[in-house]
């Protein structure tokens, strides 16, 4: 992801109080169970998402689990506060000392290490508890590799999937 994206979406989340939320389209799209988690997410988070669904259906995408998978992605950040300023150290960190990044990332999400916690696994504390509302096994699966690299080109459905997930998310 671009520096000058990074610095919109933090722009973006700034002024997210002052921007409705339309999350009827989530409401129509998500089953109650998933609905209730996904109110659970920071208004800024919800406009991101609203954005990713976006882009995806104007992308002519309408895949069920890839429109929840949107606008679930980044459930996980739910757990545990994730605060603007700490979104951008850890953008920094992972940017200029990636080693470290995931080093601290890969502990618990206490202390000062919270932050880099937060963002190294939110993918999978979001995919469980997707799946634990009942989400389809596809969606946990988009959710839960959201953040993950594939090893050359898409092999599967799920790979595209995935690959469109992360071109909308990246840029949104």
């Amino acid at each position: 992801m671009s520096a000058v994206s990074r610095f919109t979406q933090g722009v973006r989340a700034l002024g997210a109080w002052a921007r409705p939320v339309d999350d009827d389209r989530a409401r129509a799209l998500l089953s109650p169970a998933l609905f209730a988690l996904y109110r659970q997410m920071r208004r800024s988070e919800r406009q991101h998402s609203l954005r990713v669904l976006q882009a995806l259906c104007e992308a002519g995408h309408d895949d069920p689990d890839l429109l929840a998978a949107a606008l679930l992605h980044d459930l996980g950040k739910i757990r545990t506060a994730f605060y603007l300023p700490e979104k951008v150290l850890v953008v920094l960190v992972k940017v200029f000392a990636p080693r470290y990044y995931w080093r601290w990332g890969s502990g618990s999400a206490r202390g000062w290490r919270r932050p880099f916690a937060v963002s190294v696994q939110h993918p999978a504390w979001g995919a469980d508890l997707v799946a634990g509302a009942g989400g389809s096994p596809r969606t946990v699966e988009l959710i839960r590799r959201h953040q993950d690299t594939l090893d050359g080109p898409p092999q599967t459905d799920l790979d595209r999937l995935l690959l469109a997930l992360q071109a909308v998310d990246d840029r949104s």
